[in-house]
């Protein structure tokens, strides 16, 4: 690390993320690296995710909340991701801006104190951060938890409505090339756009979330001072290419889990059963299908079913991550009949996993997942072969990518059949030819944050240009 000249102010880096579990993976792990960087960081939670998780001790880090306006007992799922935004700007706003404000940010600490704020990265999705930020003064870059394919199509939607491939009708043939998303016009179908792109109603309305996501988050990653995305060129090189005209600046700093790991409790939003890791230990290499589908994810009990069915035919060991509200307390008690019928040694489930861990453990052999940007990049980093099942969002776009450009995973999307769950689970455990290309895509993607590597490069250069502005100040 380098020694800081006397002279330079310490940096201060308020981090916050948009307040669910794919969006605090991804960025706590990138305060870890500014940690390691030698900057002071606060990590901003809201009050209610700040009681559910552990708080890792640090000299430079610091935990803060935010109210966001909702009770305690409200769900917080994915029905309600709207209902999170319109609370938690009015509710947040005056104590973001106190944390901001120089004479309360430089608070008590345990280690004597700390400087105020310098910069802020905030979650892309929480555009009144920005606003606030420079508003008074602070520095604002924008930190998109997706993967860049997927913001490229949302900067891409006015001109998918103008060619009239956006809002997609009802019924429409979802095989149909997209052309007006640019690199990818050779592999896009309508089917790949993210899920918020297709129409509804009689009339084939445009999603309102879609045009809240274009005109108002996308806009504001371009005015901030950088985007920063958790992927790597290597992956992502022509998305990044097309993003980088629209930006400030750009930075390619992932994957981030993989440069800068921070402890599991600090991130987990629920409790992790190690129990597990016990028992793949009693199976043989790549004998274990792993599935979870997320943190947000709901399925009816007919998808239940054919998956269920789905894997039991498989023939494999498998590693469920099955949340209790994933589905219904019924069909949670099918799952443990399955599991008592299956025997305990062929069937594990469990409420969460400790993910990271699993995918690299020797006996895990796929991974049936929702192809969430975390997900995707952590199953890329272990090489492990891929079949996508995307439930929303951008997941449509990642699995797109997995199967059709990276060639390290099956995709299962808009199809939710037992006989096809069965194929395709067969398919990655058994295809020489997935796990070669799983195997080579991590060897590159290790090549990227190792020493050297284009990510560890970036990250660096990120920070420098996170010090020049607290130098410079915040001027335009």
């Amino acid at each position: 690390m380098e020694d800081r000249p006397a002279d330079m102010a310490p940096v201060h880096v308020l981090v916050f993320p948009w307040p669910l579990q794919g969006h605090i993976n991804s960025m706590l792990p990138f305060a870890a690296g500014l940690l390691g960087a030698g900057v002071h960081v606060t990590f901003l939670h809201t009050e209610h995710n700040l009681r559910r998780v552990d708080r890792a001790a640090s000299p430079r880090l610091r935990f803060a909340s935010v109210p966001d306006g909702l009770p305690d007992d409200h769900p917080r799922s994915v029905a309600h991701l709207s209902e999170i935004g319109r609370s938690l700007r009015p509710s947040a706003s005056a104590a973001y801006r106190a944390l901001l404000a120089p004479a309360l940010s430089a608070g008590s600490h345990a280690d004597g104190g700390f400087p105020p704020v310098s910069c802020v990265v905030v979650d892309g999705l929480l555009p009144f951060a920005i606003d606030i930020a420079e508003e008074l003064g602070v520095p604002a870059l924008a930190f998109r938890t997706e993967s860049a394919c997927s913001i490229l199509a949302y900067l891409s939607v006015p001109g998918l409505v103008e060619l009239g491939e956006v809002p997609v009708p009802v019924g429409a043939d979802l095989d149909e090339p997209v052309r007006g998303v640019p690199g990818m016009e050779g592999f896009l179908r309508r089917r790949d756009l993210p899920s918020s792109c297709r129409g509804h109603g009689e009339v084939d309305e445009l999603d309102p979330m879609l045009q809240v996501l274009d005109d108002e988050y996308t806009a504001h990653s371009c005015t901030a001072r950088a985007l920063i995305f958790n992927t790597t060129a290597s992956l992502e090189r022509s998305a990044l290419a097309h993003i980088a005209p629209h930006m400030r600046d750009v930075f390619a700093i992932g994957p981030l889990h993989a440069m800068s790991a921070a402890p599991a409790s600090a991130t987990s939003l629920w409790r992790e059963d190690d129990g597990c890791m016990a028992w793949l230990d009693g199976h043989a290499d790549r004998s274990v299908v792993y599935v979870s589908l997320g943190s947000l994810a709901i399925i009816s009990r007919e998808q239940f079913t054919e998956f269920l069915s789905g894997l039991v035919g498989a023939g494999y060991a498998f590693l469920w991550a099955f949340r209790s509200d994933m589905v219904g307390a019924s069909q949670s008690a099918a799952l443990q009949e399955a599991v008592d019928a299956a025997g305990k040694r062929k069937v594990r489930v469990v409420d969460w996993a400790p993910q990271r861990d699993v995918l690299r453990h020797r006996a895990v052999g796929c991974f049936l997942t929702h192809a969430g940007w975390n997900s995707t990049l952590e199953g890329i980093v272990e090489g492990v072969p891929l079949v996508c099942w995307p439930f929303f969002a951008d997941q449509q776009i990642n699995s797109r990518f997995t199967a059709a450009v990276w060639g390290t995973g099956l995709d299962m999307k808009d199809v939710c059949e037992r006989a096809v769950v069965e194929r395709m689970v067969r398919e990655a455990m058994e295809s020489g030819e997935l796990r070669r290309s799983a195997q080579a895509l991590s060897q590159q993607v290790r090549r990227d944050i190792a020493q050297g590597g284009s990510s560890v490069s970036e990250f660096e250069r990120l920070v420098k240009f996170i010090k020049e502005l607290t130098a410079n100040g915040a001027h335009k």
